[in-house]
């Protein structure tokens, strides 16, 4: 949502970030806008004024002619062009649909998402500042685990540093959590990627398959069961792999026996995630049916790579609603006591 006018530049720059993550712009347009908008808060507002109104802020690195006209907007007090052309073509996820609308209003928290200590593009402060803004009571850090190497996964020696980080965050906040996790990735033999004296000290495990993705229905089975018998899995993420539309292309969904690994979910409490990656849509239709009817909980959650990303859990209110998953089975509807306890409960 936008922030109340008038808007300084700041602002304008920082919010049209977002709404370019929100639709998938490619990361250039992004960063120039981030850019912009970390040398106007390094100035201050006096010095962005007087920069601007004697010419000279235009000779600064990090400002270019798009950055400078939003500014300059700004400054006058109106609203930046740029940023109304985004505000116009928001898209409307919900749809206005009732019954996404009400699921919606119950979603406190998310328990998927990345920062720059991964492949992700921010720092973890801005990621949980803007979980904040945007309404979450709650946002789980899962930067991914060593074995992904082409995500900069974190050592063990870098997960202890971040447990730091969060902690350092959590005793300044007022109101909002930010939970210690990690997406791990679930190995061939189906053993999860990280020691697990430093998973049973993390509030969220996430467990996803990033590799071998096309190995048969019996292997991939094998494997999946593997992590979600472990007692430190809490969440079984984007358990396809599969990828629908957008620049990295398409990929069928894995192959594996979805019955049994779902009864197995239900039996060790492990939930499935719906995950709210437009490009992803993951699991298809006919498994979150297969899941529902096995008695699995679900995880909604935005897998955000970037903070205007952390929007992207409409898009699953939206799929769990049409599928008729209970509000009180979606466990990013809980309040975040609630949730400890049985993330922690194994």
């Amino acid at each position: 949502m936008p922030p109340a006018a008038p808007l300084t530049p700041l602002d304008a720059l920082t919010e049209i970030a977002f709404r370019l993550e929100l639709e998938r712009a490619p990361s250039f347009k992004v960063q120039a806008f981030r850019r912009a908008a970390g040398v106007v808060a390094g100035l201050g507002d006096e010095q962005v004024a007087a920069r601007a109104a004697s010419g000279r802020l235009s000779s600064l690195k990090g400002i270019g002619s798009s950055t400078l006209s939003v500014i300059t907007q700004a400054l006058a007090g109106e609203v930046p062009e740029y940023l109304a052309k985004l505000r116009d073509r928001e898209p409307d996820i919900l749809g206005g649909v009732d019954a996404a609308l009400e699921l919606r209003a119950q979603v406190r928290g998310d328990l998927h998402s990345h920062s720059e200590w991964s492949d992700g593009t921010v720092p973890v402060e801005l990621m949980a500042s803007t979980a904040r803004m945007l309404g979450r009571e709650y946002l789980a850090l899962t930067d991914h685990s060593p074995h992904l190497t082409i995500a900069h996964g974190l050592t063990a020696e870098r997960l202890l540093e971040q447990l730091d980080l969060v902690a350092e965050i959590d005793e300044a906040a007022d109101g909002f959590r930010l939970l210690t996790g990690i997406e791990t990735d679930i190995l061939e033999d189906g053993t999860l990627d990280q020691a697990p004296e430093l998973l049973d000290r993390l509030d969220v495990v996430v467990a996803s398959v990033h590799s071998d993705l096309r190995a048969d229905r019996a292997t991939m089975t094998t494997r999946m069961l593997g992590a979600v018998d472990d007692p430190r899995t809490n969440v079984l993420g984007h358990c396809t792999g599969r990828l629908v539309e957008g620049s990295r292309g398409t990929r069928p969904p894995s192959q594996f026996d979805a019955e049994r690994v779902f009864a197995a979910c239900a039996a060790n409490d492990v939930a499935v995630e719906i995950n709210s990656r437009p490009e992803r849509q993951d699991p298809p239709d006919d498994l979150i049916r297969i899941a529902l009817d096995a008695g699995c909980l679900f995880s909604i959650d935005s897998d955000a790579h970037a903070p205007g990303q952390l929007a992207f859990i409409d898009y699953g209110v939206a799929r769990a609603a049409a599928a008729g998953v209970p509000a009180d089975r979606i466990i990013t509807t809980w309040p975040v006591d609630r949730l400890l306890a049985w993330t922690t409960a194994f």
